[in-house]
């Protein structure tokens, strides 16, 4: 039943994280540490990840901007690779409290970004992918704090929604790998990421249709909700003690 809900909310996360190019591990990865834990939930999530950017990649792929995504992710994986062999090594409840306050931090950061009227080149992308893939290889989403630079760069709609899910392919395909690697991958968490992942790509295709109707101020509220929602479900598994 537990497994039945998840894929549920899959669907509509892989929906959801279609329109906007994020939400959908904001969205899933509190119930999947609720339901297999912490340490299991995130590679998990990366590989279901994986399968919900190769699909938003699939549905813009002729408005992919491969310079942003070779910059982005030339720094992105190693550095994604280096944030997994960090997780590794941290406690579960550790893992739980970071990822709670990661998710309540966006909140007030995705609003100031929003207001700088930066301007971002291709060598700020590669600085943003050292720190972005750093902090992805330990808190899973960092989608919303990605927006805003790639948005900066002058990428929009199509644009932004494919080379965003490129440049995140990349860095959580390093992330995978290095959890194969480092032994943190045992094959039931790849079959769950698989299964989980398909919910997430059947909403990514079912999202397209959506995107020219979005009402962008309705939809940053409704992030926030969100990352309010899984920031402190993640606070509150770890307060009591839950271990996976």
């Amino acid at each position: 039943m537990d497994f039945s809900l998840v894929l549920v909310l899959g669907l509509v996360a892989g929906t959801v994280g279609g329109v906007v190019g994020f939400g959908t591990s904001i969205m899933l990865m509190p119930a999947l540490v609720l339901v297999f834990g912490p340490r299991e939930a995130v590679p998990i999530m990366a590989i279901a990840s994986m399968m919900a950017n190769a699909s938003r990649v699939a549905a813009w792929r002729r408005e992919v901007d491969w310079r942003v995504v070779a910059v982005y992710s030339a720094t992105g994986m190693p550095a994604a690779a280096l944030g997994a062999a960090t997780l590794l090594v941290l406690p579960g409840r550790i893992v739980e409290t970071v990822m709670g306050l990661f998710f309540l931090a966006m909140i007030p950061l995705r609003r100031w970004m929003a207001r700088q009227a930066l301007v971002l080149r291709l060598w700020h992308l590669a600085l943003v992918g050292m720190g972005i893939g750093f902090l992805t290889g330990i808190v899973v989403s960092t989608g919303p704090i990605n927006a805003p630079f790639f948005l900066a760069h002058g990428l929009v709609k199509g644009a932004y929604l494919g080379t965003e899910a490129m440049g995140s392919l990349a860095v959580y395909a390093a992330k995978t790998l290095a959890f194969g690697t480092l032994g943190g991958l045992p094959l039931a968490s790849v079959a769950k990421g698989l299964v989980i992942g398909s919910s997430l790509m059947a909403g990514a295709f079912i999202a397209k249709r959506y995107v020219r109707q979005l009402d962008a101020e309705r939809f940053r509220l409704l992030m926030d909700g969100l990352l309010l929602v899984a920031g402190g479900t993640m606070l509150w598994s770890a307060m009591v003690g839950h271990q996976g």
